[in-house]
């Protein structure tokens, strides 16, 4: 392999563990959301919405996930937040 090839190969798999741990943090702020609307608590839901989104923005602006992917999950835990009394 030559040289430019192997530090091609090195950023590629940092910048893949850089996006991998993005994406798991934003996936497990959801999961809290969607915890906390289960059991209906609308302050902790309000708190990780607030979380959620914000790293969905990230995401999304660093080109880890598309900007329709983070608005549709965006739109989608609004209306679940909303529907909580």
């Amino acid at each position: 392999m030559k040289r430019s090839a192997q530090k091609r190969d090195r950023q590629a798999k940092a910048a893949r563990m850089r996006n991998r741990e993005t994406k798991s943090t934003f996936r497990t702020a959801i999961k809290n959301f969607d915890a906390a609307c289960a059991a209906g608590d609308k302050a902790a839901a309000e708190a990780a919405l607030k979380l959620s989104v914000k790293l969905l923005d990230t995401a999304a602006g660093k080109g880890i996930i598309h900007h329709n992917t983070a608005d549709r999950k965006k739109s989608r835990m609004n209306l679940k937040f909303n529907k909580l009394a």
